[in-house]
């Protein structure tokens, strides 16, 4: 990929404290080296109602940090979302922070007497990063990654986003320091290939 492809780096951890910050930082470090522009979206920051209160019945006005985040998601080439897995899904300010911002005639369009749909955000491509405390194996064999299929097919293929590659980490809980920096090492160079 180009040096002038435009990243944004969505972190949907609400603890600045976490791995996922530090992941996060490992993928911007290997973002510098390809010379890449970058925006970031750290959604524990953001001031929004995570509750979509009225569904798709009725127009929630988004808050001015999610009119802001739309922006940088309409600029990006490419997406790259890291988050915790929680009960097989994302924590609830993030999946609320999707709730909120991709809607209708924002992300996609149904098609008037018809099944199908327009997509919006064709043309961008997506890295999902997910940490768990479970082995990766064991999530994709025994739990059939759900969190994987409702980000990479549900929401972001559905919108347009392909190619989504996906990079699952775990099991984090009582991970050593060295299985730690391993991670970081990877992330960084995902980072320097854009990937």
């Amino acid at each position: 990929m180009s040096a002038n492809k435009k990243v944004l780096l969505i972190n949907g951890h609400p603890d600045s404290e976490s791995f996922n910050f530090s992941l996060a930082q490992a993928y911007i470090k290997g973002l510098e080296k390809s010379q890449a522009s970058v925006q970031v979206v750290n959604i524990r920051d953001l001031e929004f109602n995570p509750n979509l209160q009225y569904g798709y019945r009725k127009r929630t006005e988004l808050e001015p940090d999610l009119v802001e985040a739309w922006k940088k998601i309409q600029w990006a080439d490419h997406m790259v979302f890291i988050f915790p897995v929680w009960w097989g899904g994302l924590p609830a300010v993030t999946k609320g922070f999707f709730d909120r911002l991709f809607l209708p005639d924002f992300a996609f369009k149904k098609r008037e007497g018809s099944v199908w749909w327009d997509k919006y955000l064709t043309g961008k491509s997506a890295r999902i990063i997910c940490t768990m405390d479970q082995p990766a194996w064991y999530y994709r064999l025994i739990n059939g990654r759900p969190s994987y299929y409702a980000i990479k097919k549900l929401t972001f293929n559905f919108v347009g986003i392909k190619p989504v590659r996906v990079t699952s980490i775990g099991p984090l809980r009582l991970s050593k320091a060295e299985f730690r920096e391993k991670w970081l090492n990877k992330v960084e160079r995902l980072g320097e290939k854009i990937k």
